[in-house]
C-alpha cells in the first residue's frame, strides 16, 4: 500500500459533525442547517450558542434561563485580574495574554474534575462568559484605565463593549457587534477547531482544548488577517494615495492583498456580504463612510481585474475599527466568538472519541551504522 501525503490534511475527512457546513463554490455557510444570513440577521449570539451546544434554537423561556446563566458567570476573581494586569504591564501580545489567562481559569472552577457532558458544558459556559471580561480588562489595563466590571443586565455583545469603553453602546454598534459574533461562531474544521479536537481526543479537559485553540488562532495564517486589512487601509489613507493605485503597486511588487481568497471559498465569503452592510451602516451612523467606500472600491477592482473575492476578514476590519476597537485586539475578539464553536466541537469529540493520531511518511536516511561516542 502506497501512503499518499495530504499536505495540510487538505481534503482529508477526519470526523463527522452536525455543527456547521460550508459550500465553498456556492458561498453558503450554515449552523445546524440554518443559513448564516438568517441567524446573523434574526438571532442573538446567545441564541446561536444555545443552538451550537444543544442542537436546537431556544424558545423564550430557554433563552431567558440560558442568558441569565451566562451573565451570572461573567465576573472573574481577583487572582485572574492580577494575572491580566501583570501581562498588560509587561506589554504582552493580546493573544498570548488571552491564552495564559484562559489556562489559569482552572484555579477557580468548581467543575474542574467533572468529565460528564453537563460538567463540560458548564465549564464551556463559564469560559465563554469570562473571555470578554478578560479581553476588556487586558485592554483597559494596558491603557492605564480603571477596569470596568461586567453587568448582568446587558447582552453578551453589548456588555463586552460596555466593559471595553465604560459606556453602553448605541443600538447600531451593539447590533453590529452581536452580528459579528454570530458570523464568527463556527466555521467547520478550521485549524484552531481541529487543534481543540486533537487536544480533547486525549481526554484532556475543555480548558486545555481551548488553550490549544487560542494558541493555534494566534498564528498569522489563521487569525489576524483583519488586522492586516485595517493596517493596509490606514496606510492608504495616511499616504493620500488613490486606493486602486495603491493596490496596483502592491500587486506589481508581489505583495499579497490581505482579506482576499480563502482555503474553502471560491466565491465571496457569505459572512463578508453581511459585514459589508454593517460597515456601511456604521459609517452612515457616524456621518463618515470613508472606510466602507475605500473597501468597496478595492473589492470591485480585485473582482474585475484579478477574479478575487473578499473573505470575512476584509469587512470585519473596517467594521471593528468604526466601533473603536484597537486593531491588535481583532484576533482576541475572534476568539471571544469562536469559543462557542470550539466548545461545540470538543463536546462532539468527547461524545464519540477516538484518539487523533495520524501518521507521517518517513523520508530520512536508513540503515545507518551506529558509531560509539569515543569513535566519532
Amino acid at each position: 500500500m502506497v501512503d499518499v501525503v495530504k499536505r495540510g490534511l487538505e481534503g482529508v475527512v477526519v470526523s463527522e459533525s452536525q455543527l456547521s457546513t460550508i459550500d465553498g463554490d456556492a458561498g453558503r455557510l450554515s449552523y445546524r442547517g440554518y443559513a448564516i444570513e438568517d441567524l446573523a440577521r434574526g438571532a442573538s449570539y446567545e441564541e446561536v450558542l444555545y443552538l451550537l451546544w444543544y442542537g436546537t434554537l431556544p424558545d423564550q423561556t430557554e433563552l431567558a434561563e440560558f442568558t441569565e446563566a451566562m451573565a451570572a458567570n461573567r465576573e472573574v476573581d481577583d487572582t485572574i485580574l492580577e494575572i491580566t494586569r501583570a501581562l498588560a504591564a509587561a506589554d504582552e501580545e493580546p493573544m498570548a495574554a488571552l491564552r495564559t489567562v484562559v489556562s489559569a481559569l482552572s484555579e477557580s472552577d468548581s467543575d474542574a474534575d467533572m468529565t460528564d457532558r453537563e460538567g463540560n458544558l458548564r465549564k464551556g459556559r463559564r469560559i465563554t462568559a469570562k473571555m470578554p471580561t478578560i479581553v476588556a480588562a487586558f485592554e483597559r489595563a494596558r491603557r492605564g484605565d480603571q477596569l470596568v466590571p461586567p453587568r448582568e443586565d446587558l447582552g453578551h455583545a453589548e456588555n463586552f463593549l460596555y466593559m471595553l469603553n465604560n459606556e453602553v453602546p448605541n443600538e447600531v454598534v451593539s447590533e453590529t457587534f452581536d452580528q459579528a459574533l454570530v458570523l464568527h461562531a463556527d466555521h467547520g474544521l478550521n485549524a484552531s477547531t481541529f487543534s481543540a479536537m486533537v487536544t480533547a481526543s486525549t481526554l484532556a479537559d475543555p480548558r486545555a482544548a481551548l488553550t490549544s485553540a487560542i494558541g493555534t488562532l494566534s498564528g498569522s495564517l489563521h487569525g489576524g488577517a483583519n488586522q492586516d486589512v485595517m493596517e493596509m487601509l490606514e496606510d492608504i489613507d495616511r499616504s493620500g494615495s488613490d486606493p486602486l493605485g495603491w493596490i496596483e503597486t502592491a500587486i506589481d511588487e508581489g505583495r499579497r492583498i490581505p482579506g482576499f481568497g480563502h482555503r474553502v471559498y471560491s466565491v465571496t465569503d457569505p459572512r463578508a456580504k453581511i459585514l459589508s452592510e454593517r460597515s456601511e451602516s456604521l459609517g452612515k451612523a457616524a456621518g463618515d463612510t470613508k472606510w466602507y467606500e475605500m473597501s468597496t472600491a478595492i473589492e470591485q477592482y480585485l473582482a474585475e481585474e484579478k477574479g478575487l473575492a473578499p473573505n470575512v476578514d476584509f469587512y470585519s476590519a473596517s467594521t471593528y475599527y468604526q466601533m473603536g476597537i484597537p486593531i491588535d485586539m481583532y484576533t482576541p475578539i475572534f476568539a471571544i466568538s469562536r469559543v462557542g464553536g470550539w466548545i461545540a466541537h470538543v463536546l462532539e469529540q468527547y461524545d464519540d472519541n477516538r484518539l487523533i493520531r495520524p501518521r507521517a511518511r518517513y523520508v530520512g536516511p536508513k540503515n545507518r551504522k551506529f558509531v560509539p561516542l569515543e569513535k566519532r
